[in-house]
């Protein structure tokens, strides 16, 4: 530091030389510095526009191994290496100026000791501290904090790495930039807070001038920035907000149950379900291996109130974990099983991935419909799956002409059916059906844009009280919480009409299965409807829900669209006033509907009545197949 005194007092003593005023000279000072630092600056610039131009990159390398700090350390340590970027570089010009200011601190205390400089520059004396009491020397520590505020503004503005950072980052700069001014503007001569302000000011501009001459805009693809910070944002949201405190039973319960998954070794089958209500598409075929097997299931949800808790008091066979959306990633990057079945698409595709630690799991889709998967799923939503359950030929079909389209390995294609419509089929005969005075018109719609709510719902009730029937409107759930008050005014406007019920209750299903006739759109209650009461529907052709841009690149028709005149009629949207008249013909030939659904669902649906069956015993062959190549693996 003494080496460091003797030269910037050597510097500022040329300085008051030439222009025979202190202030002027720590001015020329502080240019001088700006001009001998310039070559840090610009390569400061371009290292600073290289780190943004990566990061898109690492955004979506921190997206694809959420949750594994150690992939993503290494992924960005890789990058970094592969770029020659320096992390720490931006730490460069805070430590210069750092050391500078310690320097001039030293240099002006030094040139008050000659006799030939006149320490006053426009009447104030240079080498006055304001802590020592001379109140209007206030202004100068108010003056380099308002300085060092413009500077950190101008850098959150357009400084190309500094205007990427968080708010955090940005605003917490800001108020310990100027708090530090505050403080040592208060301690330090009036001539180092005039450095500081000039070296403040000086920065703004240079900032600006970099920008000019080198134009992040000619490097920087912002677009794609936005695009994976907007990716990372969303996995970030999951799970909602982040809890922390040591009182949340929730959050201790997931940290038990994620230790306790990990605790147990040699897992051969695992559930994961997103809540409560999918295991209806699990419940065949677990309650099969329950009562066929001593398989340990474990079952892993998103669901704290999942029923799956209660099931498990009284089936010790069930093992159920709850697992928050956040922490879910990286038990499965983790998972150790020999199966995973899950009802979720777009394994791989998005924030839930493969397992890193064993490659051989046997991961099944469990399909949740009956309808079609390639209008209703993702392009790609099954690539990754080994195994899918399909419920029909039609599936079966689909899904290798979309291997086929895309050249990927076929996978295993199991014929089990539905169980869940068979356990319906089982319920809807064992319960009684009185003889009703009254037929009964269920109108069921989708939850998707253009739906016939959204459409033309107070079109076909009109239409429909002509018939004398009782209607019965049962809107999604999700409709209902989104349009609670235009509900309420339907409530109002049929209020006085009994054969007409707005029902938001959501209970029970006997609604659905009493009725005679079902109107619906793309829902895949139709399916669920026909296939269990052989009853017909009547499709209203509102706009189709179509998740794949390219359904129509094969030549297997949705089943959604293949099969609706085997089990009812269409009505597009200009033949509403039909709708009475299309009622009434279904409702009077219950016995052709009876059979032609029979044959629908024979032709469209494997085992019908046998499904769990088939889908437990393929369980069963895919884990003792396992078992059987771990062992021979150890005998070779």
């Amino acid at each position: 530091m003494d080496t460091l005194y003797r030269i910037l007092t050597w510097v500022l003593l040329r300085c008051y030389g030439l222009c025979g005023d202190f202030g002027l000279a720590i001015g020329l000072f502080t240019l001088l510095s700006k001009l001998v630092l310039l070559p840090i600056s610009v390569w400061l610039q371009k290292n600073s526009i290289k780190m943004v131009k990566m990061q898109p990159e690492i955004n979506r390398l921190k997206a694809a191994h959420f949750g594994d700090p150690d992939a993503i350390a290494e992924g960005q340590a890789a990058i970094f290496k592969r770029e020659k970027y320096h992390p720490l570089a931006s730490v460069i010009p805070l430590a210069i100026q750092v050391v500078l200011l310690m320097g001039l601190i030293g240099a002006i205390r030094a040139c008050m000791g000659y006799d030939f400089v006149n320490m006053k520059s426009f009447g104030v004396d240079l080498s006055l501290v304001p802590s020592e009491g001379r109140g209007w020397l206030v202004l100068s520590p108010i003056l380099a904090g308002l300085s060092a505020w413009a500077m950190c503004a101008a850098q959150n503005a357009a400084n190309v790495l500094q205007s990427e950072q968080s708010a955090w980052n940005k605003y917490g700069m800001l108020i310990l930039s100027v708090a530090l001014s505050l403080y040592l503007g208060w301690f330090v001569p009036v001539g180092v807070a005039l450095y500081w302000i000039l070296s403040n000011l000086l920065a703004i501009v240079q900032l600006y001038a970099l920008n000019a001459a080198i134009n992040p805009k000619d490097y920087v693809d912002y677009e794609a920035l936005e695009a994976s910070k907007a990716e990372l944002a969303a996995l970030k949201s999951l799970g909602g907000k982040k809890r922390r405190l040591l009182g949340d039973a929730e959050a201790r319960r997931e940290r038990a149950d994620y230790k306790r998954f990990f605790s147990v070794v040699n897992k051969h089958l695992v559930y994961y379900s997103e809540s409560s209500g999918f295991y209806k598409y699990f419940k065949g075929g677990i309650e099969y291996l329950l009562e066929n097997t001593n398989l340990t299931i474990h079952y892993v949800t998103s669901d704290p109130n999942d029923q799956i808790f209660e099931l498990a008091k009284t089936h010790p066979a069930i093992k159920p974990y709850y697992i928050g959306e956040k922490k879910l990633i990286t038990l499965m990057m983790k998972m150790d099983a020999d199966v995973v079945i899950m009802t979720m698409p777009d394994l791989e595709n998005y924030h839930i991935k493969r397992s890193y630690v064993r490659r051989d799991i046997e991961y099944i889709y469990q399909i949740h419909g009956v309808g079609s998967v390639n209008s209703a799923l993702r392009k790609g939503a099954l690539d990754h799956y080994d195994t899918v359950f399909c419920v029909g030929e039609h599936l079966k079909r689909e899904i290798r002409q979309m291997e086929a389209l895309d050249g990927l390995p076929e996978k295993k294609l199991v014929e089990t059916g539905y169980p869940l419509l068979d356990e319906m089929t089982a319920a809807y005969e064992a319960a009684p059906h009185p003889e009703k005075a009254q037929k009964q018109i269920l109108i069921a719609p989708s939850w998707q844009k253009d739906n016939i709510i959204d459409t033309c719902l107070e079109k076909l009730l009109d239409e429909l009280r002509q018939t004398g029937h009782r209607v019965i409107v049962r809107p999604h759930p999700q409709q209902v919480r989104h349009q609670k008050a235009y509900f309420e005014q339907l409530k109002t406007r049929y209020a006085a009409d009994e054969n007409v019920e707005i029902q938001t209750d959501f209970s029970s299903n006997s609604t659905v299965f009493e009725s005679d006739l079902l109107i619906t759109d793309w829902s895949d209650i139709a399916w669920e409807f026909c296939y269990t009461t052989k009853k017909p529907v009547l499709f209203i052709d509102t706009p189709m829900k179509v998740m794949n841009p390219d359904w129509q690149k094969i030549a297997e028709p949705p089943m959604n669209i293949a099969a609706r005149s085997e089990v009812g009629t269409v009505l597009k949207l200009d033949g509403l006033d039909r709708t009475a008249e299309a009622a009434e013909a279904l409702l009077a030939q219950p016995e052709h509907y009876r059979a032609a659904i029979t044959e629908s669902l024979e032709r469209h649906v494997y085992h019908p009545g046998h499904s769990a069956e088939a889908e437990g015993k393929y369980i069963i062959s895919a884990i003792q197949k396992k078992i059987r190549e771990r062992k021979e693996s150890k005998t070779t």
